[in-house]
């Protein structure tokens, strides 16, 4: 076979193709995960027309952006924009945050009695300081019973619609949460839970702790265990499993730019190797049709400039020169893009040496803002506060 169909890694040189009944499929609630891969909800990323793209490359399951429950419960316009679907989006899956486990009851009840959404993701792994600092986010399972009681509202309020976690490893080294929270969760009824395995202080830095997830795992056995963390190759996907003993995989930066990984992954899940890797044509013809969706849902002006942080992640590792980079971030119509790129040789491959390039955050460590005396108080039950619920959805 040719080179372009074998592109790898070297830390993934010896990984093999699923065999037949390697891995069992899971289940979150009535839907079979065939492939086992959930798209990480990513602020300003993965709203309707990235997965309605993502969707074209693979099957997976494509939750959307993190939603503020209090700003739902209100009726906020943008977070109803954020928690809206396209009509042929199934099933409709949706993240929200939130530290009061009453606005958390209230925003599901309203989302599962108006026949909104067919699955729900509780958010406790932002390490955003204007969301931590306040006691929200990755801080919530640093204080067990409320983490407790927020699980238990949403999974009430939601009735028959599945309700899955996610949370990080815990504040830092000397506060790991993870287990306990995995442990809580399925006590309280949530139908899986999903280890972004790194803590809040390394925010995106260094290495996820795949470790983690195998201990994750070890104590969380009656439902799915979701591992997320480091997933930039199809490959990634079958080691992290193999190597942890997780039910399936989240990925997040990995696909950034690269919507085409969804096709790989179903790729190497159904026992085959990697279609070969897309050429500059193919990339320009993905992002006109990304930029067409952001155009059509956005509408005009708003869709093209959501686009452009994109461009530079579908660029990141591929030789256009910087000419063609400042171009693509003054882009005004979708129909622009193929005209930008023409002039680059359109047979180039996507390079080997971009497979691993990270997108978007990229910082970190950093230590984890927490409200006064916040630590002193980790067997409270009660919300840290209104403030804590930072009306502003999607970050």
């Amino acid at each position: 076979m040719s080179e372009r169909t074998h592109m790898r890694s070297e830390l993934n040189a010896d990984v093999t193709p699923a065999a037949v009944g390697e891995f069992p499929t899971p289940r979150i609630g009535k839907f079979e995960l065939n492939p086992p891969v959930i798209l990480a909800p990513m602020a300003g990323v993965t709203n309707a027309p990235f997965r309605r793209l993502c969707r074209e490359m693979g099957g997976a399951l494509y939750v959307s952006e993190m939603v503020n429950a209090r700003a739902l419960a209100e009726g906020h316009r943008r977070s109803l924009k954020l928690a809206s679907f396209t009509d042929d989006e199934y099933p409709r899956s949706l993240q929200i945050y939130g530290t009061d486990p009453e606005s958390v009851s209230t925003a599901i009840h309203t989302l599962v009695s108006e026949d909104r959404v067919d699955h729900i993701d509780m958010n406790f792994g932002c390490p955003a300081p204007k969301v931590t600092r306040n006691g929200g986010g990755a801080a919530v399972p640093a204080r067990p019973r409320l983490f407790s009681r927020i699980v238990s509202a949403a999974v009430s309020a939601a009735g028959d619609i599945p309700v899955t976690v996610k949370f990080r490893k815990g504040i830092d080294d000397t506060l790991l949460t993870s287990n306990t929270a995995g442990r809580i969760a399925e006590a309280e009824g949530a139908a899986a839970v999903a280890l972004h395995a790194r803590t809040a202080y390394q925010l995106y830095s260094g290495s996820a702790d795949w470790n983690a997830v195998g201990e994750l795992k070890s104590v969380v056995t009656t439902i799915p265990v979701f591992g997320n963390g480091d997933i930039f190759e199809p490959w990634d996907a079958l080691r992290m499993m193999r190597m942890t003993g997780c039910d399936g995989v989240v990925v997040g930066r990995g696909c950034l730019g690269r919507p085409w990984l969804f096709r790989d992954l179903n790729a190497v899940f159904a026992g085959d190797e990697p279609p070969p890797p897309p050429t500059v044509a193919d990339i320009s013809a993905t992002m006109t049709r990304h930029a067409t969706l952001l155009h059509e849902w956005f509408g005009g002006q708003l869709g093209i400039q959501l686009f452009r942080k994109h461009a530079n992640w579908y660029l990141a590792g591929l030789p256009v020169g910087r000419s063609v980079r400042a171009a693509m971030n003054t882009v005004d119509h979708p129909t622009d893009i193929a005209r930008i790129l023409a002039p680059i040789d359109q047979s180039i491959s996507y390079p080997l040496e971009a497979l691993r390039v990270v997108r978007s955050h990229s910082g970190g460590p950093r230590p984890v803002a927490l409200p006064q005396r916040f630590l002193e108080h980790l067997d409270s039950d009660l919300p840290p506060g209104r403030e804590a619920d930072v009306v502003v959805s999607g970050g």
